[in-house]
């Protein structure tokens, strides 16, 4: 018995077991935007929003291209390119951020605040932003929306048309994460 124990002991330290994943990512991660205006409200939706969650580390990272977005009229899409965003200069969107007090072992809902750093247009801002996280059975929902200001990212809106775009703009997100197979 004496022989066998740290033989036993040898195998399991070279044993590997499969660690979890502890990445999951969205690939078609949906953001909306609305603006509202007393001439003719704005909406846009962008289904093409990739994002990375690591549940261990309490990470998320989240990319977009502006060109991605769609828009009711041609007109409001090429205005918002050429003229606000600028998407030639400035492509992406991007958040880097950190879910505070994430309990990865709760099952169901809850509700967290994920704390990052915000860039669009070329400017970053730290933002606080309320997120609804559900987890159903390996994989993970993240929903939320927030209220940010034009000015915060440095887009210029010409004096004439500045009484038709809102100062205020509403964002809503959904995620739906699967785990990452590399």
């Amino acid at each position: 018995m004496n022989k066998i124990l740290p033989l036993l002991l040898l195998f399991t330290f070279f044993i590997k077991v499969p660690k979890k994943n502890s990445q999951f990512i969205a690939r078609q991660g949906q953001v909306t935007f609305f603006s509202y205006t007393s001439v003719e409200n704005i909406e846009a939706k962008n289904n093409q929003v990739l994002s990375i969650i690591d549940i261990d580390k309490k990470e998320i990272a989240i990319s977009m291209l502006m060109r991605a977005f769609v828009f009711k009229k041609d007109l409001m899409y090429e205005h918002f390119n050429e003229s606000y965003i600028e998407s030639d200069m400035y492509p992406k969107a991007n958040f880097e951020g950190e879910i505070l007090d994430f309990d990865k072992s709760i099952t169901g809902e809850q509700t967290r605040i994920i704390r990052g750093t915000l860039t669009i247009h070329g400017i970053s801002k730290e933002i606080d932003i309320k997120t609804k996280i559900e987890n159903s059975n390996g994989s993970y929902l993240l929903t939320g929306d927030f209220i940010t200001q034009v000015k915060d990212f440095d887009i210029k809106i010409p004096q004439i048309l500045a009484s038709n775009i809102a100062k205020n703009i509403s964002i809503k997100f959904r995620f739906q994460y699967k785990p990452y197979e590399k």
